[in-house]
């Protein structure tokens, strides 16, 4: 248990904080309740003490599979039940909410399943959750993001639309199967120009739908970034954009007519698409561009330690922008990002992180690191899944 401080007031400011996180047979944490004060948490330990898994954990109360994209099955403690369970108390506004989720293996001949639950009372899905809370990260996979191919970008900008829209996800799954029941359409029955009319017509649909929310995603955080743009700060501003055919489309035309273009672009593709086994347009094929806004160079040609930075940037203007969107501050969840920053960029990180109202959590090998943070930071030292009581550090 971690206490001390007052958290009041980032609350009474429009903030909003976790002030208890337990987690049951979740990764390796078999029985852990954590109980916070502070807007900053600092979760401090070696390499595999487990902190990168409760970040893990809280990630989970967004749409989706959480910051690893991990099977529900693989979650749970090896050794344990097969299921795990995860709990949050949400204080914001002078009241609390109990957020819950969890999953459960499957008995005989049933279906394993995922719980999600709202003060107590089942909810359909994680969906629900963004009524209460809305959750951004960024984690050391996305640091090839500007260089890596474009499928990564997508991943995310979908999870940057998610963050504001939580019916992206559902949209984006959809226009998928719809896009593989096209696939296999062309590939088994190539000349049922009914059924491929009616896919067609479903695609086009889903896809500028998915386009849509993308475009004014993106569309107003690059006009965010633009308005509050600084060059003297430690994290160099981006400008945004997004490449694509359908991208075009919705650019220049109607939601009516781009689904009708769209449509009949699908149309006359079909040899093409069944030649190359899979569809060659549309919001699959869609690149999120980035550019160093103050040397105006793409993303991708700036050194490694200009990326991060880019990066960071990024990530803090997506969250004011998800606070502007959606009237809630997010939490904030930062993996290893401090130990790969100089201290100018580190403190800098620091003094942006204070000017946004949600609650920050971070990890990191070395207490030092968050030094500077000083009595602001509930310190949070992991062990082997466990956490190392202060008088016992």
């Amino acid at each position: 248990m971690v206490s001390g401080g007052d958290g009041s007031r980032d609350v009474a400011n429009g903030g909003q904080r976790l002030s208890r996180l337990i987690a049951r047979d979740f990764r390796n944490h078999a029985d852990l309740d954590l109980r916070l004060d502070r807007r900053f948490v600092a979760l401090v330990g070696e390499n595999g003490a487990g902190k990168t898994n409760l970040l893990e954990a809280i990630s989970l109360f967004s749409p989706g599979r959480g910051l690893r994209r991990a099977d529900f099955a693989t979650m749970a403690r090896v050794g344990g039940p097969g299921g795990f369970a995860v709990s949050l108390t949400l204080a914001r506004d002078e009241s609390e909410h109990r957020l819950g989720t969890g999953y459960e293996p499957p008995a005989y001949e049933a279906r394993a399943s995922r719980i999600c639950r709202i003060d107590g009372a089942g909810v359909h899905s994680p969906v629900a959750f963004a009524e209460f809370l809305r959750i951004v990260w960024l984690t050391p996979d996305l640091d090839g993001l500007f260089r890596g191919p474009a499928g990564d970008r997508r991943r995310f900008l979908d999870r940057l639309v998610l963050a504001v829209d939580a019916g992206h996800g559902a949209r984006v799954s959809a226009m998928e199967r719809a896009l593989r029941s096209r696939n296999r359409l062309l590939e088994e029955r190539p000349g049922d120009g009914q059924w491929l009319d009616a896919i067609e017509r479903e695609v086009a649909e889903l896809g500028v739908a998915v386009a849509l929310a993308r475009r004014e995603t993106v569309e107003r955080l690059d006009r965010l970034i633009a308005e509050t743009r600084d060059d003297a700060q430690p994290f160099p501003w981006a400008s945004v954009r997004l490449e694509g055919d359908l991208d075009d489309l919705v650019a220049v035309w109607p939601a009516i007519e781009a689904e009708d273009r769209f449509r009949l672009a699908l149309r006359q593709g079909r040899h093409r698409d069944r030649a190359a086994g899979r569809t060659l347009t549309g919001p699959q094929t869609t690149d999120l561009t980035v550019r160093h806004g103050p040397k105006d160079v793409p993303a991708a040609t700036a050194s490694t330690g200009e990326q991060k930075a880019l990066l960071i940037g990024l990530v803090l203007a997506h969250a004011r922008l998800v606070q502007a969107m959606s009237g809630l501050a997010p939490i904030i969840l930062l993996d290893e990002v401090a130990a790969h920053l100089d201290p100018r960029r580190r403190a800098g990180l620091f003094d942006a992180l204070e000017a946004l109202p949600g609650q920050v959590w971070m990890t990191g090998a070395d207490e030092a690191l968050f030094a500077e943070l000083g009595a602001r930071a509930d310190m949070v030292r992991v062990a082997d899944g466990h956490i190392v009581p202060p008088d016992a550090a």
